[in-house]
């Protein structure tokens, strides 16, 4: 073999190698990079491996522009129906969803059929346009959803806790009961007694969620249900106070004081103590609601409890803490309506219920600051009434206003109108 053949098969041994890296160098290069891997569709949501899919029709026809949400561990979405009535949204992982139909897209006079829902697919309590969905054992959901006339349904729930607590005035009574014996019975400073009823308070309101509501609550009783039994709890409770403390009423410490003339207007130093009280325990709880996380979350349980469960919310946490709130907020009620009756009684609290549930009517079931408005309405009602009917009188003016306020806007002030069927 000759110098010049062997000198350029040698050659050629670098040639390949060198070539075959030039071009997986060039295959590297035109990649795209691992962040730009991910393809979204059309409406921003971001393609993976596991999606709810399906059609809307209503009399056999596609329904177009029809907006579907989906929530859960977390994670939202949002797409709407195309021409076709076609719709698809992809989630993260296989887990239970809420999905939501935005009746507001929906034709007058149509709801989802909950006749008609797929397997998989059960409708939320007090809805017509929210559904709990899952998977199957593949990572894709077909939900079709065939519309039909009818009334869209929707519930106003009355607050966090879903219940008429018929108890609360003996919640009130018992803050004014826990005052007087630290103070009358056990001679304590009042202060301590203050302390020592807002204490109690709390505790009384935790007791009555761990030992009766949540127990009720996890077997899954109605509104109705519940109802009766705050009726027979607050029965229950009253005679127990008057067990104890006996049928008189009971002063605290420096009650009935003289009272100081500002012209036409007469106050004693504990009405404006009681007023001072007032306005920043109602700042206080604003200020709860709208700039905490525990308020938050309980504006959003009151709203729906179901899609703040979905969103990761440990639901019976933030009642348990409404509970306990409710007890001192009732606690230092009572004190001040000991003050201004003036007296502790077995039943005082009872006076006030026709009060308090006029108020939450007038304002609107569910909402505090309609709560707050209300309160305001029927207690200037209640005490300028006084100028035209008999004092024994004045607290059936606030059941006027509550009748009134049924007849004319009964959602009430704040309150949502809503068609209920």
């Amino acid at each position: 073999m000759s110098p010049t053949i062997s000198a350029k098969r040698s050659g050629t041994r670098w040639v390949i190698p060198l070539l075959a890296s030039l071009l997986a160098l060039a295959f590297l290069w035109l990649q795209p990079p691992a962040s730009a891997s991910a393809e979204e569709t059309d409406d921003g949501q971001e393609i993976t491996d596991f999606y709810f899919a399906g059609v809307i029709t209503f009399d056999d026809q596609p329904v177009e522009g029809v907006v579907m949400t989906i929530e859960g561990k977390g994670f939202e979405g949002e797409t709407e129906t195309d021409a076709e009535g076609k719709w698809r949204l992809y989630v993260p992982e296989k887990e239970k969803y809420t999905l939501t139909v935005d009746e507001d897209t929906l034709p007058d006079g149509v709801i989802v059929d909950a006749a008609q829902l797929p397997e998989g697919t059960q409708p939320i309590a007090g809805t017509t346009a929210s559904f709990e969905v899952e998977f199957g054992l593949t990572g894709t959901k077909i939900t079709n959803l065939f519309l039909g006339e009818g009334q869209r349904v929707t519930v106003t729930f009355i607050g966090t806790t879903r219940l008429s607590n018929f108890a609360h005035a003996e919640m009130v009574t018992w803050g004014g009961l826990v005052a007087l014996v630290t103070t009358s019975f056990w001679h304590l400073p009042l202060w301590l007694g203050i302390a020592a009823a807002v204490i109690g308070g709390g505790l009384f309101g935790w007791a009555m969620d761990a030992g009766l509501w949540r127990p009720l609550r996890r077997r899954g009783l109605g509104v109705v249900q519940l109802m009766i039994v705050s009726i027979g709890l607050s029965l229950a409770l009253r005679y127990v106070f008057q067990y104890f403390i006996g049928g008189g009423t009971r002063q605290l410490p420096g009650a009935s004081p003289t009272p100081i003339q500002f012209g036409p207007i007469s106050l004693s130093y504990i009405d404006m103590i009681a007023m001072s009280v007032s306005i920043v325990v109602i700042l206080g709880v604003a200020w709860f609601l709208t700039r905490t996380r525990i308020g938050k979350a309980t504006r959003a349980i009151s709203d729906n409890p179901q899609l703040a469960a979905a969103s990761g919310i440990d639901v019976d946490r933030v009642i348990r803490i409404v509970w306990i709130l409710a007890g001192v907020l009732a606690a230092i009620s009572g004190i001040l309506w000991a003050y201004f009756r003036p007296g502790v009684k077995w039943d005082m609290g009872m006076q006030m219920l026709l009060l308090i549930f006029a108020a939450i009517t007038l304002g609107g079931l569910g909402t505090a600051f309609g709560a707050l408005v209300g309160s305001l309405i029927v207690g200037i009602a209640v005490e300028v009434s006084t100028l035209w009917i008999p004092s024994d009188l004045k607290y059936a003016s606030a059941l006027v206003v509550l009748i009134v306020i049924l007849l004319v806007r009964p959602q009430g002030l704040l309150g949502r109108k809503e068609r209920l069927g």
